[in-house]
């Protein structure tokens, strides 16, 4: 469920774009209020998602598209072998720790946009067969991509959360705001 997101001061479109990412984040935060690392890595339908894996792949995704922005390496680069644990708590990790590291990925993001010369600045897409030869994108497509894949995977955590224990986004926003989680 997306909240209002507050109006950005006028003219300062980076401002916006982090606000509207920082909402899509907050659906899915708001998912995994009051759960335990067990919780978190249940898995109550046929789906083979879970929260606590829905949580490591948005923090993953929002650093991979970073990285490739700042045209920097990746740390935490997938192989096609690795691709799987990017949806799963894996070994010794927490749903605090991963959100943790979520919260460092956001706080870099937003003061890499809000320090890039202009959001028309570009950078090279890798090689993929989904991404066309040779493109490049702005750092603005870069910011409504995040909205737009942080904001599908929400609607999944959504979905989790009401499978796994009943409640709905509704619920989460309320106890979110009285801090009863």
């Amino acid at each position: 469920m997306v909240t209002h997101v507050s109006s950005e001061a006028h003219g300062d479109e980076r401002g916006a774009l982090i606000a509207f990412v920082e909402a899509q984040r907050g659906g899915i935060r708001r998912s995994v209020i009051g759960l335990t690392d067990e919780q978190a890595k249940a898995r109550p339908s046929a789906s083979e998602l879970t929260l606590g894996g829905l949580v490591k792949h948005v923090a993953e995704t929002e650093l991979n598209w970073l990285r490739m922005a700042q045209q920097k390496p990746n740390e935490k680069v997938r192989t096609q072998e690795t691709w799987g644990d990017s949806f799963r708590l894996v070994a010794d990790e927490t749903l605090a720790g991963t959100l943790a590291f979520w919260d460092e990925v956001a706080r870099e993001t937003e003061e890499f946009i809000r320090g890039v010369p202009s959001l028309d600045d570009t950078f090279p897409l890798p090689e993929a067969p989904w991404f066309p030869k040779d493109g490049v994108v702005s750092m603005r497509w870069l910011m409504l991509h995040l909205v737009e894949e942080i904001g599908r995977h929400a609607g999944h955590a959504d979905i989790v959360r009401e499978s796994l224990d009943g409640k709905t986004a509704f619920e989460l926003v309320a106890l979110e705001r009285t801090g009863a989680a």
